[in-house]
């Protein structure tokens, strides 16, 4: 079937759906495809709410290097990775080893991409009639027990380098905070220029509806691959082949396998995240609280509170490990949340590159295909940002320079 002037947005993430929607609203035909509805097949359903506009520093540095053991879930951290993945983890692992190196010429590249974010996803959520998704109360930093008030001072003074504003933590949060952990002392920071979602499924879904009321198709169809014919693209599901004039490849953690066709080979790694949900019960403020010695967010969500925790490299098809919800369930306990009665819990893949930029761009081979994926931890973070993105690059608008350091063609 042929479908002439139609853009193929394959995926229906948070990012897919964002892209498809910024395409629709400037009058092009769109074909949004996913196996599954809006939202529920990959890492958007479970995303943690924040809108990390404070992370404009790639993960990747030498500090973490040298002290990433203290992580690993075998001492109670938030990283685990599973000795039987040793062999196909350690090449990606040396390709982040070397990013640590570059991170101040990465930074440049990434934070004025993240800065902005925030607006950006509150004024698309306003064109499209959404605004109550986002809440820009900020969110705060906790940390408990000895050298508590130290490490907020090295946080404070690490965001002022960074150029984001914080203050401290209202004293009245501190001792609630406090009281309910049973800490002997507690520090924390305010990031006003952050904000959350309250519910990231419901922000798909409105990005994937309102394209559909600018007309855009929205489609599953479980896309196997992309093929190159003549001027156009051949799209190849379990059912049916669509030829179209453009595709955008937004499938997150199962990009790389649409990519390796066109000669691509992609280092993306699934960083497996966990959740777990407090149903009906009442956050501590009204706006996300990181707990830093503990590496455990809390999001007000509508509804519920949502806590996040885990970094999981246990591959992209491994089934999901009951000790990390466990362990969340455990630390949740202990900061004085009521999670002793949790029932259930989410698991999904991050898509994430060893140097902890995205990738977006297009192919040299074929420039009507386009992609974007890899945001790591922080693609509700920068959804508008790369609908805006594609977007221009789909109209031939330049994209801002730095736009230009998250092509893939950075690998080789």
């Amino acid at each position: 079937m042929a479908q002439p002037e139609t853009i193929a947005v394959i995926g229906a993430g948070v990012i897919g759906s964002a892209v498809a929607c910024a395409l629709a609203l400037e009058g092009r035909r769109v074909l949004l495809m996913d196996r599954d509805s809006p939202g529920e097949a990959g890492a958007s359903f479970g995303n943690a709410g924040h809108i990390a506009t404070e992370l404009l520093e790639p993960l990747p540095s030498p500090g973490l290097l040298f002290s990433f053991w203290r992580l690993l879930s075998a001492f109670d951290g938030p990283l685990h990775i599973p000795l039987w993945r040793l062999p196909a983890f350690l090449p990606w692992a040396a390709r982040f080893a070397s990013a640590a190196f570059r991170r101040d010429a990465n930074t440049v590249h990434l934070a004025p991409f993240v800065r902005p974010a925030a607006d950006a996803l509150d004024a698309m959520l306003s064109e499209i009639g959404r605004p109550e998704l986002l809440q820009r109360r900020g969110h705060y930093e906790l940390w408990l027990n000895g050298g508590a008030s130290r490490r907020a001072a090295a946080q404070a003074r690490a965001m002022e380098r960074l150029e984001v504003p914080t203050a401290p933590a209202p004293a009245d949060l501190l001792d609630r905070a406090r009281r309910a952990a049973r800490a002997s002392e507690i520090a924390g920071l305010w990031f006003p220029k952050c904000a959350h979602v309250v519910d990231p499924l419901e922000l798909v879904r409105a990005f994937a509806s309102s394209a559909a009321q600018h007309g855009a198709s929205v489609v599953r169809r479980n896309v196997r691959s992309l093929v190159k014919r003549g001027e156009a693209i051949e799209v190849v599901s379990g059912t049916d082949t669509i030829v179209v004039s453009h595709a955008v490849i937004c499938t997150g953690a199962w990009s790389a396998e649409l990519l390796r066709p066109f000669g691509l080979e992609v280092p993306l790694e699934a960083a497996r995240g966990y959740h777990v949900e407090m149903p009906g019960a009442l956050p501590l403020i009204d706006a996300p609280v990181l707990y830093q010695d503990q590496n455990t967010l809390v999001t007000p969500m509508t509804g519920r509170l949502r806590s996040t925790g885990f970094m999981d490299f246990g591959g992209l098809d491994s089934p999901a490990d009951s000790r990390h919800p466990a362990q969340l369930r455990r630390t949740l306990i202990a900061l004085g949340y009521p999670a002793d009665a949790l029932q259930g819990s989410w698991v999904g893949p991050r898509p994430v590159l060893p140097d902890y930029l995205p990738a977006i761009g297009r192919l040299a081979n074929a420039p009507n295909v386009l992609y974007a994926f890899g945001h790591q931890h922080i693609g509700l973070t920068l959804c508008a940002m790369t609908a805006r993105t594609v977007a221009d690059l789909v109209a031939a608008r330049a994209p801002a320079p730095y736009v230009a350091a998250f092509d893939l063609r950075r690998f080789g």
